[in-house]
Parts: C-alpha cells; sequence; structure tokens
C-alpha cells in the first residue's frame, strides 16, 4: 500500500500517515487542531513485512484501510532514558582531577 507521512510541525516527534497523498478530510477536526501544520516528510510503499522503527505495520496498515490515517506519536519517556547521558559525554569518573 502507497502511504504518505507528514510531520506535525506542533507536535514534535508526532508523525501522520495517510492512505492517499493530502487527504486531511478524513481526518477529526480535534486531531487537525491537536496536530497544528504537517509538513510533507515521506512517500513510501508499505507492506506487513516491511520494519518500521516506531510502529507495527500491519497495525498502520488496518488503520489506513480503516479510516485513511494512523497517528504516530513519540514514545513516552520514562526515568530510565531522561536520565541516559548523551552519547560523548564524560561522567565524573572519567574527568581528572
Amino acid at each position: 500500500m502507497q502511504c504518505f507521512v507528514y510531520a506535525s510541525l506542533r507536535k514534535t516527534g508526532s508523525y501522520l500517515w495517510l492512505a492517499r497523498r493530502d487527504a486531511f478530510d478524513v481526518l477529526p477536526e480535534s486531531l487537525q487542531l491537536l496536530l497544528g501544520e504537517l509538513r510533507f516528510v515521506l512517500e513510501v510503499s508499505l507492506d506487513p513485512r516491511r520494519t518500521l522503527p516506531n510502529e507495527d505495520p500491519v497495525q498502520v496498515l488496518d488503520h489506513l484501510r480503516a479510516q485513511g490515517w494512523h497517528l504516530q506519536v513519540p514514545p513516552p519517556e520514562n526515568l530510565a532514558t531522561a536520565n541516559h547521558l548523551a552519547y560523548g559525554t564524560t561522567t565524573r569518573d572519567d574527568q581528572s582531577d
């Protein structure tokens, strides 16, 4: 299935998948207001065997077929990820006195 992906400029890390390009008329008004302006980022051929980084392709396809859209939101932060040191930073143990 050909899919069209848009990034929300208001909600960082949120992506809207559409079954038809620029078919925003299928979205509930409340979702349109929540996402704000959208920027086209990708056209992709999606099938159930394709690997997606943060989404289950079967679920995405089910939503696209049933309602014409799928909303991808960023994974929730938890304490472990919030406290994770950025790659390349030094810890106190690495610093010389």
